[in-house]
């Protein structure tokens, strides 16, 4: 890169005068005799032009690529004058070629509807975490059009879509540093409540519900016999005991079951985009999985298979391979899904919970059969253990006698072991002396003996044999 000068200079003075001799020394042809120097002219903060020079280079070399990297940071600089966090924003999702058509639309809404609105005319440079925290307490105050206000995982969400847009402004040389890295949010994931008796009774009496919910051993049971004669039965199933995400359900194909052998494999799954459906692969490595099925799941999966074919021999069946169809053989809309979920827990009279709410509750009830943490997160295909056991798992109160039963029976079976010792010993109390007869004088204290002891010895020296010796008079 071009701009300013590279010149040699020495430290030499004139004989006579002792002025430095700068360029004009004769010695600075020999090697190794003088040092390397730059100069360029770069925009200060006010505008104007400021002269940078620098030296002490031993070559040439070394100070030409000093001299450019100057330039090339004055140049990105100047280059991110002219980005404005709106413009930077857009750009930025016209990049993310690689993304799931979801992932995207919630990339563009976080933009679009929080982002811009907030911090889109401030210039990408002189963004800092004062602007992102106070844009975050707004959102937190806001209400929506339904009168409610932005979950913590909402917020969470749009904190990774502007750290991510940033990261992209950093490697791209437009900023420093990523000022969405340091801002602290308050909140935590929403944990799944169990629809206790009491909170079943609050539901009725107030409409009081939790964000995330799952059914009881019982409330789940009543459901599954409420859709015994659904024609989506065996996905109802499958999600609420295997815990498949709604995606992986309506994507799921013939040819990913084999009902011999007892599994169902997950290679892709059904996203909706709008009225766009597209099909791509799991939401993540962990998510290409096999899951085992039970007898009973085998069962009612051979069921609707004879259904099935039994449509397939009607006019206009339309053969894909999936699973789970409508009646004319078309793949499921996810959203069509979520529908027809939440119209049939409204006629069952059952308390209300989402429809991936299912997962959470087959998370919990895998850990109620006892099943394992880490087999519980190989079934939900989940890259991280710590999600599991803080997010997708409930306590149940089955689980929770049990636990208490099994505690009280291991004290219990060791008390057993040794019968002469009682489980539980009162402490007695500790008998009070008796007082000493009259007339006779009570022994004083040891400790008591020690201290006037000590106290008549004040001034005496503590070893006999350092004592001085007093020397009579002649």
């Amino acid at each position: 890169m071009g701009g300013g000068q590279v010149f040699k200079r020495c430290g030499c003075r004139q004989p006579a005068m002792g002025r430095p001799v700068d360029g004009r020394c004769p010695r600075l042809q020999e090697r190794g005799h003088g040092s390397w120097y730059f100069d360029c002219a770069t925009p200060s903060p006010t505008g104007r032009q400021q002269r940078v020079q620098r030296g002490g280079y031993a070559t040439r070399r070394d100070a030409t690529t000093a001299r450019d990297a100057i330039l090339d940071r004055i140049c990105s600089i100047g280059a991110a004058e002219a980005w404005t966090v709106a413009r930077w924003l857009r750009h930025w999702l016209t990049t993310r070629t690689s993304l799931r058509p979801t992932t995207l639309r919630s990339y563009t809404s976080h933009v679009e509807v929080h982002l811009i609105p907030h911090l889109g005319r401030i210039r990408l440079v002189d963004l800092t975490g004062r602007h992102i925290t106070a844009m975050f307490g707004t959102l937190a105050a806001s209400e929506s059009r339904a009168g409610r206000q932005p979950t913590p995982a909402t917020l969470h969400g749009i904190r990774a879509t502007l750290r991510a847009a940033l990261n992209g402004a950093v490697r791209d040389g437009l900023r420093l540093d990523n000022p969405a890295c340091h801002v602290e949010l308050s909140g935590r994931r929403p944990h799944a409540e169990v629809w206790t008796d009491r909170r079943v009774a609050a539901w009725h009496a107030r409409g009081d519900r939790a964000p995330v919910a799952v059914w009881t051993v019982d409330q789940l049971a009543a459901f599954l016999r409420f859709v015994a004669d659904d024609e989506l039965r065996a996905m109802w199933w499958l999600i609420a005991l295997r815990g498949l995400r709604r995606g992986e359900a309506a994507g799921l194909r013939w040819c990913d079951v084999d009902l011999d052998a007892g599994t169902v494999t997950i290679e892709q799954q059904r996203l909706a985009y709008g009225r766009i459906i597209a099909v791509g692969p799991p939401k993540t490595a962990a998510s290409r999985r096999t899951i085992a099925l039970d007898a009973g799941t085998v069962r009612i999966l051979r069921a609707h298979r004879r259904r099935q074919r039994g449509h397939q021999a009607a006019s206009g069946w339309h053969d894909d391979g999936y699973v789970f169809t409508t009646p004319t053989g078309q793949p499921l809309h996810p959203d069509f899904v979520t529908r027809r979920f939440r119209r049939l827990v409204i006629l069952s009279g059952l308390p209300p919970v989402r429809l991936h709410d299912l997962r959470h509750g087959a998370a919990s009830l895998a850990l109620a059969a006892g099943t394992d943490l880490k087999t519980v997160q190989a079934m939900l295909g989940h890259t991280s253990i710590v999600l599991t056991a803080d997010t997708y798992t409930s306590d149940l109160h089955e689980l929770q006698i049990t636990a208490a039963e099994a505690t009280a029976r291991l004290v219990l079976a060791a008390a057993a072991r040794n019968p002469g010792r009682p489980l539980c010993r009162t402490a007695r109390p500790l008998e009070k002396s008796a007082a000493p007869p009259p007339g006779i004088r009570p022994e004083p204290v040891r400790a008591n003996r020690s201290r006037r002891r000590r106290k008549g010895m004040k001034g005496r020296p503590r070893m006999p044999h350092l004592r001085p010796t007093k020397i009579k008079a002649a």
